[in-house]
């Protein structure tokens, strides 16, 4: 199978500008972006993408990475939708019982690393997720300060956008968010304060970020013992898909059990699978006390959000926190089929990562507009530059070729300042990852050369 494109994008005689006109009369403003992706779609099936004109794409952006079992919804999951549906769907579960809230949590708390006593509350969303979390520590630990990292996401709403620091238009006109935050920088070993290369010296790296907070922040900004927690993405999604060095984790967790702070590990993007392991955190050798899930949980077709903790840190009587529609029956039930799935392809997500490697690392060398490659798993992100020696972010050939990339018929969502991501459904084969790998490759050349 190919993609076709019968009508070019964004065209004038396309189906697609007269939807996108409507799309501005009635829908509110968010982060869409005509010029680059003008992509009105119909229907889904597999990995491919129909749009109102019929043209087909392959695609490398999962929606945003809710999509990882494919499109419209995974055979399995859809069935366990529909027979769920004959039963129930809703039942108040925060004030009435239901087994399936039961099976998803005890699924939950299996598949979590660490040996741990773990408990689940549900939501509808990754920021409600960490909302929660938010609140969890705090209330578990009465400090109530948290650590977040430079380019970090976390939602949108009050609590996670003061933890969010990944495009200052995130924040633009919503203070005051929630206080009590402290940002500091991530070991990004492409783009840090110290212009340490952290490819060659990731030690030197994760070292400097590891003493820039002790020293200063817990030593002169906010007392240690006043701080909750610190959350963080394993790997950075908006903020670029930024892998950090092997090690940086293992000596943030010696800090935080110097001090008695717990981590708030954000899976929303990169957990259940996207990396090759269900959690993206056991890349690094660490246990957190809580784990935040979304996205990719309600197998592309329910919304639902989970925010996973070590047990003795519940809330500590009824009331304190509490929703309508979290985890309601026919999401867990869909939730509890997508994580059977996706426990059977994470072989095959490992497999992929190796050709995504083998064909990606090379841009890095041959194009001088591409300053970095860096991924696991189905998590790529490779980040375009004026030219490698400044590293200035190239925001417009980052456009350029992610909108030749769908003229061409392959999805791309970008990410970071001037990165693109590539994140293809855990299903798609290896014949349709070479493909997809190909026209983003002669989408580069063409543009970024």
């Amino acid at each position: 199978m190919k993609p076709e494109i019968i009508v070019k994008p964004g065209s004038e005689n396309s189906k697609a500008k007269y939807w996108i006109s409507e799309h501005y009369k009635y829908v509110a403003t968010t982060t869409h972006d005509p010029e680059t992706l003008s992509l009105v779609i119909e229907r889904a099936e597999g990995v491919w993408i129909y749009d109102v004109d019929g043209n087909k794409y392959l695609d490398f952006s999962s929606s945003i990475s809710v999509c990882n079992l494919g499109y419209p919804t995974h055979p399995e999951v859809k069935k366990a939708i529909i027979e769920q549906l004959e039963k129930l769907a809703h039942a108040a579960g925060t004030d009435f019982f239901n087994p399936y809230q039961v099976e998803l949590a005890r699924k939950l708390a299996s598949i979590a690393p660490g040996d741990l006593p773990r408990k689940v509350f549900y939501s509808n969303s990754g920021t409600e997720a960490n909302e929660a979390a938010i609140k969890l520590v705090r209330q578990a630990t009465g400090r109530k300060f948290i650590i977040a990292f430079y380019g970090g996401f976390h939602g949108r709403t009050m609590g996670s956008l003061a933890a969010t620091a990944s495009k200052n238009v995130q924040k633009k006109g919503a203070f005051p968010w929630m206080p009590g935050v402290v940002h500091v920088p991530y070991p990004n070993p492409y783009r840090n304060p110290w212009h340490i290369d952290g490819y060659d010296n990731p030690s030197e790296l994760v070292n400097r970020v590891v003493e820039f907070i002790e020293e200063y922040v817990l030593d002169k900004l906010i007392p240690p013992d006043e701080v909750a927690a610190f959350i963080f993405e394993p790997i950075q999604g908006e903020g670029g898909y930024v892998v950090p060095p092997q090690g940086f984790f293992e000596e943030l967790r010696k800090l935080a059990d110097k001090y008695g702070i717990l981590f708030i590990d954000d899976e929303v993007q990169m957990g259940l699978g996207r990396t090759g392991k269900m959690f993206a955190i056991e890349h690094f050798n660490v246990v957190p006390e809580v784990i935040t899930l979304a996205k990719a949980l309600g197998g592309g077709a329910v919304p639902i959000g989970a925010t996973v903790f070590r047990a003795d840190l519940d809330f500590k009587q009824p009331g304190i926190h509490s929703n309508t529609f979290g985890g309601h029956a026919l999401a867990c039930v869909a939730a509890l089929k997508t994580i059977e799935v996706t426990e059977k392809l994470l072989p095959h997500v490992v497999e992929l990562e190796k050709i995504f490697r083998d064909e990606l690392l090379p841009l890095k060398e041959r194009v001088e507009r591409v300053g970095d490659v860096r991924g696991l798993g189905l998590a790529w992100g490779v980040e375009f530059v004026i030219d490698k020696k400044s590293k200035t972010p190239d925001v417009t050939t980052r456009n350029r070729v992610v909108k030749s990339a769908l003229e061409k018929g392959l999805v791309l969502l970008p990410c970071g300042k001037s990165a693109v991501r590539l994140i293809p459904p855990l299903i798609i084969s290896e014949e349709e990852v070479k493909l997809g790998l190909s026209i983003f490759k002669e989408a580069v050349l063409e543009t970024a050369t």
